[in-house]
């Protein structure tokens, strides 16, 4: 965990940036001793964000099998990718 004070950011904005894009962590930034913000590059940001929704994503379909709701063989979401793949590129019906 990378802790610096808050004024790190004003007077050194090149290194603390470097530093985000170098180690892929956070920075944590203190003011009075207080933690106060956390400092990110964008990739390491985007790359959280996605990983939050498809963890969310997992958790609502777990939530709906936990409830009964209808699940697919492997079988049958291969058949349905192979469909989809076919009508997709035209060489499936679309009547």
């Amino acid at each position: 965990m990378n802790i610096r004070p808050s004024a790190a950011i004003r007077q050194n904005y090149n290194e603390i940036a470097d530093m985000c894009r170098k180690t892929a962590e956070p920075i944590f930034l203190t003011k009075n001793g207080e933690g106060d913000l956390v400092v990110m590059d964008i990739e390491t940001y985007n790359r959280r964000e996605k990983m939050l929704k498809l963890r969310e994503e997992l958790l609502a379909v777990e939530e709906d099998r936990i409830h009964g709701s209808k699940g697919y063989s492997v079988s049958e979401v291969a058949s349905m990718m192979r469909d989809a793949i076919k009508e997709a590129t035209g060489h499936g019906t679309t009547e």
